[in-house]
């Protein structure tokens, strides 16, 4: 089987208090004409464990820009939460990252 080579895609979030944060983009799903991310943060460290993700939806702001927000109906989220759940449950990323 070919190396196959994954660029990584980082974000910087900015909280409500203005800090910045890296996060390392693990996937995307679309529903309902509508992108959602799913994002762990960022490390360097091979070794870090990574036990959650957040989940974040797409939108463009007043100047049209892509900008990620948080979701804040419930319903929503456990919507999205659940089909990312689904796509990562078969994931075994200490292995994935073994093989590379």
């Amino acid at each position: 089987m070919a190396d196959e080579i994954f660029e990584t895609e980082i974000y910087t979030l900015t909280d409500d208090e203005g800090v910045e944060s890296d996060f390392e983009l693990i996937g995307t799903v679309e529903l309902e004409g509508v992108t959602y991310y799913a994002l762990v943060p960022y490390t360097e460290d091979e070794n870090a464990e990574i036990d959650e993700y957040i989940v974040l939806r797409g939108e463009k702001d007043e100047n049209g820009e892509d900008v990620l927000v948080s979701i804040e109906d419930d319903e929503e989220f456990d919507r999205v939460a659940d089909i990312f759940d689904d796509e990562f449950a078969d994931v075994d990323f200490e292995e994935a990252a073994d093989e590379e």
